[in-house]
């Protein structure tokens, strides 16, 4: 009788544990995981009066004011065909925004009167580019563009009345200017000029003057200008002349010489720089290694970090915006589990106020851990990347995602990623490299993957998944490669050459024909081919090795099934092949799915597509991995 009853308590109690046990780590639906902010892209008014923001109106990001006075919500737009994309506060008080209109090749550019919200056209351009490059403090009514109307190939430099909507040509690019650098009052008297494999930095004393070469080396050696100092006769740069590391320096800009070293660390390179434009001083630096740093260069700021770092307990924290006099600023703080808090910290009060968390859906202790590793390349060549790996007590024999990113000269970074957790989520690690070619490590080790596209690069994926079964956290019978663009080559690569590893790929906007793809540049990149033939290859002179390693060759080596994506506008790519590619792989009898998207170019920004989009991955990695027993 007792032996019957505990087997009566036993069935009571096991689903009760099972049904907890999958409560506690549920499949979080794909929606929540890739749908469009709530709120986002927070900047404040020069003034500090106001808070603008994006927010989703009828399936469109439109854009939002809010007023620090009162607290009221105006709603500025209200598209209902093309969202906002980029925009900008200019200093009298209006805002500045712009929509691509995917359908018909057009970008347009509107100015909105934050007082009446009335907003105006200023531009509607055909087939061309147009970036808001600065503000004018001077002229608060003007705004500074660079524009490739003129010439398809090149970027001329425009100031835009945004009263009257008069276009004025302000410096008209010979053809070899790839950069243009604003000082504070929005007066260009910098700019980079490259031959394709050598870069020139030229200055010029006033606006009048003509420009001169102050600095020249080979592309492996950059020198990116920051601002000019406070007297004007110097300015900071990011500089690797004469070392590994990208460093912090001052320039003479008459000469060029470097007169002050500011900043460096030897693990990695120094990225990110923040000048105050109003107090005309450098503030902090940034880089990251297996981790996102910071380093604050004036005590005020300083105790302005340590502060907030206290108050907000954990996490990264960026500076997004502030206002012209720099008493209210918006940060954002985020980890490998939250995508993202954003706040206005009002420093006269010492007052942290949440404005918006990126995504409400998700919990972080749902969310999985992004763990830095490191393994050594067949070569003896240190390579680090990320691990993350799903919930639960098992961190052996699991089903693996490997996903390079695009690239090559990119990297992986630490911090919340959708798609890293959605697959986690799933039940399968997921394992990030950084391999050689890679940005951040330094000169020489981005210049490792220099024509390796197809070589060492692929190498060190493939050394890395076997880092990951002989650590036995892979089960290396389920192990799928996903990317896009540059890492969707790498999964077709995968695919190709080693069949054995790989039981599927997923790839997005995947590179398949590297002859094509060099050919078929948009104009304004003609200026950077030469070098990009010395970090890639020529497909001339290394047709060769082109033909070994692009997809578009090698259709009989894959065997496993494959699924791909692709939009139809994405100017880099031959829609003809990609479809000819399709029909190869079918006619081989290879399980391929292919989604092509009429609306959309490289990435998927309309919600409906990405939810189509990862719905599909999942279907199809849970068909081929066969992680649900």
């Amino acid at each position: 009788m007792l032996s019957r009853l505990k087997y009566f308590l036993l069935i009571i109690i096991l689903p009760v544990f099972f049904s907890c046990h999958e409560e506690e780590h549920r499949q979080i639906p794909v929606r929540d995981f890739f749908k469009t902010p709530d709120k986002s892209f927070f900047k404040i008014s020069p003034d500090g009066k106001y808070l603008s923001y994006l927010k989703p109106y009828k399936e469109r990001q439109n854009l939002f004011i809010l007023s620090l006075a009162d607290g009221k919500e105006r709603m500025a737009t209200s598209f209902t065909d093309n969202s906002v994309r980029d925009y900008t506060w200019t200093f009298n008080n209006q805002l500045i925004f712009s929509q691509d209109v995917n359908e018909m090749d057009e970008f347009k550019m509107y100015a909105l009167d934050v007082n009446t919200l009335q907003t105006r056209t200023l531009l509607t351009q055909s087939k061309t580019r147009i970036k808001l490059l600065s503000r004018n403090r001077l002229n608060p009514a003007e705004v500074t563009i660079i524009m490739n109307k003129r010439n398809p190939a090149t970027f001329d430099v425009y100031r835009l009345n945004t009263k009257n909507n008069e276009l004025t040509l302000y410096i008209n690019n010979p053809g070899n200017i790839t950069d243009w650098y604003p000082d504070n009052n929005g007066k260009i008297l910098l700019a980079k000029a490259s031959d394709g494999v050598d870069e020139t930095i030229l200055y010029r004393a006033n606006e009048q003057a003509p420009f001169k070469p102050i600095i020249k080396n080979n592309f492996k050696n950059k020198v990116d200008p920051v601002a000019f100092t406070a007297a004007g006769k110097t300015f900071y740069a990011l500089s690797n002349v004469n070392r590994d590391k990208t460093a912090l320096v001052e320039i003479n800009a008459n000469t060029g010489r470097e007169e002050k070293f500011i900043y460096a660390t030897d693990k990695a390179d120094i990225l990110d720089v923040s000048y105050s434009r109003n107090k005309h001083r450098l503030e902090y630096v940034g880089w990251e290694d297996a981790w996102p740093h910071k380093h604050c260069l004036n005590a005020e700021m300083d105790s302005i970090y340590k502060n907030l770092k206290r108050k907000l307990n954990k996490g990264a924290i960026r500076f997004v915006d502030r206002d012209t006099a720099e008493t209210k600023f918006v940060i954002t703080t985020y980890t490998d589990r939250n995508p993202g808090t954003s706040y206005l910290y009002e420093k006269a009060t010492d007052k942290l106020t949440q404005l918006s968390n990126l995504n409400t859906s998700l919990k972080p202790e749902e969310l999985c851990a992004m763990k830095p590793v490191s393994f050594k390349a067949s070569d003896g060549m240190l390579i680090n990347g990320y691990l993350t790996l799903p919930l639960g007590s098992k961190q052996k024999d699991l089903p693996v995602v490997v996903l390079p990113h695009d690239g090559p000269w990119n990297r992986n970074n630490w911090g919340y990623s959708a798609e890293v957790q959605f697959l986690a989520n799933r039940g399968y690690a997921v394992f990030q490299i950084n391999y050689r070619g890679s940005t951040g490590y330094g000169k020489a080790f981005m210049s490792a993957g220099f024509k390796q596209i197809g070589g060492k690069i692929q190498s060190d994926i493939y050394d890395g998944v076997q880092w990951l079964i002989k650590e036995e956290i892979a089960d290396p019978k389920k192990i799928a490669i996903m990317g896009a663009r540059f890492g969707g080559f790498s999964a077709l690569y995968g695919m190709s050459f080693h069949p054995e590893v790989y039981n599927c790929a997923v790839v997005q906007y995947g590179l398949i024909n590297f002859f094509n793809y060099l050919k078929d540049v948009p104009p304004f990149f003609k200026p950077r081919l030469q070098m990009t033939y010395e970090m890639v290859g020529n497909p001339e002179t290394d047709a060769n090795m082109f033909r070994a390693i692009s997809p578009v060759f090698h259709t009989d080596k894959i065997k496993g099934p494959v699924l791909m994506f692709q939009g139809a506008k994405d100017p880099r790519a031959n829609i003809s092949e990609l479809n000819q590619f399709v029909r190869a792989l079918q006619k081989n009898n290879v399980t391929v799915k292919y989604v092509l998207k009429d609306n959309e170019r490289q990435f998927f920004k309309s919600e409906h597509n990405r939810m189509d989009m990862y719905s599909e991955i999942e279907k199809f990695l849970n068909n081929h991995m066969k992680v649900k027993q």
